[in-house]
């Protein structure tokens, strides 16, 4: 029996192990996302490697280490080096010595069925389905919560109540085997997060969407938990990125991008690779919906990202909101992240009154 285990981005690794178990696959999911992950990462990885690339090498050691035998990674194409990883991986770990099958998920439909065949030999497609079917259910219902969690942090009336509901709701879905099931405790939780609101931190609703590449916007490890310090500073956060998002893109599922292009079509026309026109385009989208900033998130040498840096600002200035740009890589720091992100929410309230006293004067 195969012993199947894939990289740590957010979420994933509650529906990918839902999905695998429930074929009958031993799962191996690697330890969640650590400094240990990163150094066993960097100690082996090439130096100017995207920081995702590194945090997957470190998963893919501390996996292979419990007896993986298997690793299912996605693929990509275009100019981001996402395309080149799973290449690149299994160069680096061939050479340190372990015996593993690599299974790449290519974003082609075909290759991505016979891939899908490669991992599951006979196993009937009904029963993929199906499997399929609950794992799916199980990350849009995850999604659906976590949405909510970044509305309602901002004004939970006790600090740190919406966190540990989020964190049990997230220990009890995994081992929820139903759709049903799925659907109850989805509701149960949502329903439990309203009750814990109250009035804004700030005494004003302070709002912000995240844009920028994939996997540093998802993974809270990589982006020293953006997300709960803006909730902690009173801001109410959006984001288009999730599992579900990125699942249904890699499927062309996705029905909402041609907004996303459209929004983007005065500053970028093109694709550049990876999420890079997507941030341009949301952060246009959050400024005509009237939010009060934008954070751009991306791993040092992202390309995509800095493209898409390098527009901000004119949608800044365009626009009339305010972009934040933050970079991160093995050095970025917990109280550096801080004091901007301080700083730039202190400048958005401020903003935002004065805008208020203007109008009502």
């Amino acid at each position: 029996m195969k012993k199947i285990t894939f990289p740590h981005m957010g979420n994933l690794y509650i529906a990918a192990e839902t999905f695998f178990k429930e074929l009958g696959y031993e799962v191996i999911v690697p330890p969640k996302n650590s400094r240990k992950t990163l150094d066993l990462g960097m100690k082996y990885s090439p130096e100017f490697a995207c920081l995702p690339l590194k945090i997957n090498i470190g998963n893919f050691i501390q996996a292979l280490k419990k007896g993986a035998d298997t690793i299912v990674m996605g693929g990509g194409v275009g100019p981001c080096r996402f395309g080149y990883y799973c290449e690149v991986q299994k160069g680096i770990l061939n050479d340190l010595g372990y015996d593993f099958q690599m299974i790449s998920l290519e974003p082609e439909i075909l290759k991505t069925f016979n891939n899908i065949r490669q991992v599951m030999g006979g196993v009937p497609w009904t029963k993929i389905y199906g499997s399929g079917k609950l794992a799916w259910n199980k990350i849009v219902a995850i999604d659906e919560i976590h949405k909510q969690v970044l509305k309602s942090r901002g004004q939970e009336q006790k600090e740190g109540t919406i966190n540990e509901i989020y964190n049990k709701f997230l220990e009890r879905i995994q081992d929820i085997w139903s759709i049903r099931g799925i659907k109850d405790i989805k509701n149960e939780y949502y329903k439990l997060i309203k009750e814990a609101e109250g009035n804004y931190k700030r005494g004003i609703e302070i709002k912000v969407g995240i844009v920028g590449e994939i996997y540093v916007v998802i993974e809270p490890f990589t982006n020293l938990n953006i997300e709960q310090k803006l909730g902690d500073l009173g801001v109410t956060v959006e984001k288009e990125l999730y599992i579900s998002h990125w699942v249904r893109q890699f499927l062309k599922m996705d029905n909402n991008h041609k907004e996303v292009k459209e929004a983007a079509a005065p500053y970028l026309r093109g694709t550049v690779g990876g999420h890079g026109l997507d941030s341009v385009g949301n952060a246009v989208l959050y400024a005509k919906k009237g939010f009060d900033g934008v954070i751009q998130v991306a791993p040092f040498t992202c390309m995509p990202e800095i493209v898409a840096q390098s527009i901000l600002p004119e949608v800044n200035d365009n626009e009339d909101i305010t972009v934040l740009s933050l970079i991160f890589d093995e050095h970025t720091g917990e109280a550096g992240l801080k004091t901007r992100l301080e700083a730039f929410v202190d400048l958005l309230a401020r903003k935002k009154k004065l805008k208020g006293a203007v109008s009502s004067g």
